[in-house]
């Protein structure tokens, strides 16, 4: 299956940040702000090294293509990775600030709602198509996350801002092709950078000195901001947002079993039964894509072997002529 990389992709990506409360709950006793100051400028410095020493021909090539392009789709691309710049900090924020101030559970929860709302929005903006099965998983996905709500409502406020703003993250950046994905997203950390820098004097506290700071900084910089970020967006230059937003559902999963086997988080029959349902809504979703993409290319084999006969018969035809 062609799309099968891009499937790939979105789940090894989301996968990793399911486990992202291993290296961000040992820094639980830092300020967020200061998390995502350090992670923000971390993740620039890098991937702007990378850029210059590796990418400086693509990054031509890149600039090219910009300045070839309409005025009217040059605006539109600047406003989508401006508006994806600001949808990621804040998603970051909000992210740090929910996991080490309010539960790993509740962060969970927002990427359980993150691929409803992502579903959503990729219907009435994008015009996304979705079967009779998929708006059953979107339902019964509701119907899990309602019963999420019903636990703590305080809990499901912040999920819904975290789940939100990557939803937006997703749809913003669906339309953003024909570019390389690794200086786009160089785009959106830079931006980020520039965005936060002027309320670093006023907002930052006092330079850290542990090691074990900068060491789980530099972690999450990589492994839990460059790479799944990178893989997200290769993902949704091959399948739409909302199939990348159901795959999502992966990261909560993962989450919600650390946060019960490593947290020791209070857990009940109600929150595991609604885990189940939004798990089966992910298996339902995608199982329905990909019963759909092997039934189209069952019929493109078939049209493509009725159209390879014809030159072949043709061919004979000739060569008999000339004979």
């Amino acid at each position: 299956m062609k799309q099968l990389k891009y499937y790939l992709a979105a789940s090894l990506g989301f996968a990793i940040w399911g486990f992202f409360s291993l290296v961000l709950k040992p820094l639980h006793t830092y300020a967020s702000l200061d998390i995502l100051f350090y992670r923000v400028f971390s993740c620039a410095v890098i991937m702007l090294v990378i850029s210059v020493l590796f990418k400086r021909e693509r990054l031509r090539e890149n600039l090219v293509l910009f300045k070839s392009l309409p005025a009217k789709r040059r605006r539109s691309i600047l406003w989508l990775n401006i508006g994806g710049s600001l949808f990621l900090t804040t998603n970051w924020f909000s992210f740090i600030y929910v996991m080490n101030h309010v539960s790993v559970r509740a962060t969970s929860v927002a990427y359980l709602v993150c691929p409803i709302l992502t579903t959503l929005l990729a219907y009435f903006l994008l015009r996304d198509k979705l079967t009779r099965l998929q708006w059953l998983s979107v339902l019964l996905s509701c119907v899990g996350c309602l019963l999420l709500s019903y636990t703590s409502l305080t809990n499901m406020f912040y999920s819904t801002i975290v789940g939100f703003t990557y939803a937006a993250y997703l749809i913003s950046q669906n339309k953003n092709t024909g570019f390389d994905k690794f200086l786009v997203l160089n785009f959106h950390i830079l931006l980020s950078a520039l965005i936060l820098l002027p309320f670093y004097p006023s907002f930052a506290g006092s330079t850290p000195t542990e090691f074990k700071f900068y060491f789980y900084v530099e972690i999450i910089a990589v492994f839990y901001t460059i790479v799944p970020l990178f893989l997200n967006l290769y993902a949704l230059s091959g399948i739409s947002s909302s199939k990348v937003g159901m795959i999502l559902n992966i990261n909560p999963i993962i989450a919600f079993v650390l946060s019960g086997v490593v947290y020791h988080e209070p857990l009940g029959a109600l929150q595991i039964f609604a885990y189940v349902l939004i798990f089966t809504a992910v298996i339902a979703f995608n199982g329905g894509v990909f019963s759909h993409n092997r039934a189209a290319q069952a019929d493109n084999n078939v049209t493509s072997n009725a159209t390879t006969y014809e030159p072949i018969d043709q061919y004979h035809k000739t060569s008999d002529q000339h004979q």
